[in-house]
């Protein structure tokens, strides 16, 4: 039975992969064409981060913190592959604003130092769309 997975992703537009993490699941991205800033941040809140392009290969420890940013007008693409078949994908913002139910308005104002404004804000940009 396999234990990896991997994914093509083509960037187009200005596209940037919000910070998200892995939770079982180390990612290795090989850049197929285009250019992207990528990093990631250590459990000692260290940002590792480099520009990559056309030939590259760049990994994401499991569990740690990372994003994507694709550079300038050129569409990129990548592939991307996990030493697991279900690595999961948590982003960080969307599970911390819009998660049910909902985080306590009071630990996130205190947590993020923002005010109920601040949070409720939050909350309507990364609400899923209402179709």
């Amino acid at each position: 039975m396999p234990t990896n997975s991997a994914v093509i992703n083509n960037l187009v537009g200005s596209v940037i992969t919000t910070a998200n993490t892995h939770p079982r699941a180390s990612e290795i991205i090989f850049v197929l064409d285009g250019e992207l800033d990528v990093g990631f941040i250590t459990t000692a809140n260290k940002l590792i981060s480099k520009s990559i392009k056309k030939g590259d290969i760049f990994v994401f420890p499991e569990g740690l913190v990372h994003y994507q940013k694709k550079n300038g007008v050129k569409p990129a693409s990548v592939i991307a592959g996990f030493n697991s078949q279900f690595p999961g994908t948590q982003s960080i913002a969307t599970t911390l604003f819009t998660s049910t139910p909902l985080v306590p308005d009071h630990v996130l104002t205190k947590g993020y130092q923002i005010g109920t404004k601040g949070v409720k804000k939050m909350r309507n940009k990364l609400a899923p769309k209402k179709t």
